[in-house]
């Protein structure tokens, strides 16, 4: 639920451009509307960049709970429609909305982010130099100074909360561990973790598996079917094999609008994916 701010621009269905900064809501927490089972909806969305058009009206819907893969070439616009669902960019046109009633297109980046809409980039962003426990301790307490957090008490629920993800990402037995010293596929679990730690309702995830072992891309695609349900995960990814261990609905993107979709079968054999992305 929003609360809008007595401004003659805050109405629906109206969104700002991409370079206008939202109007002032406030988000209560906890308010997500999910009476038609839809998490994220974007309808039309068009997003252009001097002169080029990066989303050409894009639309999408994320079921609440659903694991969805997102596939297509490099320039299809896939980091342009994340960067419009967490507020780093505001489209031209078009809507975006949060459960039936929050509309992306009007708040801030911290604002989604409380809202219950964490990212991660492809390359992994931990605190190296304190330990995997002390990051999902910094994560857990994310609008607190560094310094006061790591000398603040948690709370028993807080404490049990962080041992619950870590024992879910396979991290329980590096707690202590310097967060430097894990290999790459663990920082990428970790950096995971500390999304999971904030409780959000939909995680975006870029290209997760990058540079993991295969044993390591394995877990990551047990670890996401195991949250589908609980959370819903938007996958950005080039790996068929993980895209196909993922095991859900595959939306391809191509010149910024959805090219096909469906399971992974089906848009493989789709002659339109197979000469944009696929080839033969």
């Amino acid at each position: 639920m929003i609360q809008p701010a007595p401004d003659r621009d805050a109405r629906v269905g109206e969104p700002p451009g991409h370079r206008d900064r939202p109007s002032g809501h406030v988000v209560v927490p906890g308010a997500l509307d999910l009476t038609h089972n839809v998490i994220l909806y974007l309808e039309d969305i068009s997003v252009s960049f001097d002169g080029f058009r990066a989303l050409n009206r894009l639309s999408l819907a994320i079921d609440a709970g659903e694991l969805r893969a997102i596939i297509g070439p490099n320039g299809a616009g896939k980091t342009t429609m994340m960067d419009v669902i967490t507020g780093k960019t505001r489209p031209d046109e078009g809507k975006a909305f949060f459960g039936q009633t929050l509309d992306l297109t009007r708040l801030t980046e911290p604002q989604i982010a409380h809202a219950g809409i964490g990212r991660k980039f492809q390359k992994p962003t931990v605190f190296e130099h304190h330990t995997v426990f002390e990051n999902l301790e910094l994560a857990l307490k994310a609008d607190k100074r560094v310094r006061r957090t790591l000398f603040a008490r948690l709370a028993d629920d807080e404490r049990d909360r962080i041992a619950a993800v870590l024992a879910r990402v396979r991290l329980a037995a590096e707690a202590d561990r310097l967060a430097g010293l894990l290999s790459h596929g663990q920082k990428q679990w970790l950096e995971i973790a500390m999304l999971l730690v904030q409780e959000p309702r939909l995680l975006l995830l870029d290209e997760p598996v990058a540079g993991m072992t295969d044993e390591e891309t394995e877990r990551t695609a047990e670890l996401f079917v195991s949250l589908a349900g609980t959370h819903s995960l938007v996958v950005v990814e080039h790996d068929m094999s993980f895209v196909a261990a993922l095991g859900g609905k595959v939306t391809v993107l191509h010149e910024g609008a959805v090219l096909a979709e469906g399971d992974l079968a089906t848009v493989q054999a789709d002659e339109r994916v197979i000469e944009v992305y696929l080839g033969r």
